[in-house]
This record gives C-alpha cells, sequence and structure tokens, in this order.
C-alpha cells in the first residue's frame, strides 16, 4: 500500500517534514481514507498517526570542553589555532600595550630618571599612540636626553 501522497498531504497539514510521520500499521486504512485536514488532525489525537520529536545536535561534547577549558585544561600550545594578536581583540592589545608603556614611564618617575613635566609629556604621547614599544620610548628619551643625571645606562657599540 503506498501512502506517499498521504504523508506528504499530513506534513503540509501538520508543518512538518515527511521523514517524521509515522504511521500506524494496524490503521493503515483509516489512514488511506482520511481526505480532509479534519479527518488528518482526528487521526493524530487518535494516535494513528505520530511525529517524532526533532533529533538536534547534542550539546554534550560541546560542554564537557568547555567545563574542561574553564578548569584550565585544554589550553595547551598544541590546542591554540591563529596567531597570538588574532586571538586577542584590537581593544585587549592596546590595553595591554598601554599598561606596559605607563608602567615603564612611572618607574622612570619614581626612580627620578625623568622629570616631572617630561613624565606628562610621554604619557600624552603614549595615549596618543607615539610609540609602538618600550624600546622606542628608551630610544626617544636617548636621542632627545631627557634622562635626569646618569639616567639608563647605555651599551658601547664599539
Amino acid at each position: 500500500m503506498n501512502l506517499k501522497n498521504k504523508k506528504q498531504m499530513i506534513a503540509r497539514t501538520l508543518n512538518v517534514g515527511k521523514k517524521r510521520i509515522k504511521l500506524e500499521p494496524s490503521k493503515l486504512e483509516e489512514i488511506k481514507k482520511a481526505i480532509t485536514k479534519t479527518d488528518i488532525r482526528s487521526l493524530l489525537a487518535s494516535g494513528a498517526i505520530k511525529i517524532d520529536n526533532i533529533v538536534g545536535q547534542s550539546r554534550y561534547r560541546t560542554n564537557k570542553l568547555k567545563r574542561q577549558k574553564s578548569k584550565g585544561q585544554g589550553k595547551g600550545v598544541g590546542s591554540k589555532k591563529g596567531r597570538k594578536f588574532s586571538r586577542l581583540g584590537a581593544k585587549k592589545r592596546w590595553i595591554l600595550r598601554m599598561r606596559t608603556q605607563r608602567g615603564f614611564i612611572k618607574a622612570l618617575k619614581d626612580r627620578d630618571k625623568v622629570s616631572k613635566s617630561t613624565y606628562r609629556d610621554l604619557y600624552s604621547m603614549i595615549k596618543s599612540n607615539r610609540f609602538r614599544n618600550v624600546r622606542l620610548i628608551k630610544l626617544y628619551l636617548e636621542e632627545n636626553k631627557l634622562f635626569l643625571k646618569d639616567g639608563i645606562q647605555k651599551k658601547d657599540t664599539k
């Protein structure tokens, strides 16, 4: 008995896929006689037609991996994909750079290597993205002779 058209009609009526429709083998004659949407709905209520639940994608493995990572596991070098800065957002990179540079000039000020006015100038330069890293700050200070007293020792290149 071919019920392909009936399944198609049931699928359209109940708004489900054809694969999810299961027909009760003992009530195939009743199903074959059903013509209207009302007939189909009554067969669904009587149990002659059954609709399978949607089979979703299991989240078990993903949730398990998240739990492990929250404990700090599975985060080693071998598990990382992408370069260092592709894993780090642009804002986070900026924050890290600012903290490093500001920490460096604060240390210079605390050790009396630079004056307060030089410190303030450097601070605003750092904020305006003048320096890429600490090395360039040192270079700027050496070129403009802004170190007080001895300053940071220069390496002799002979």
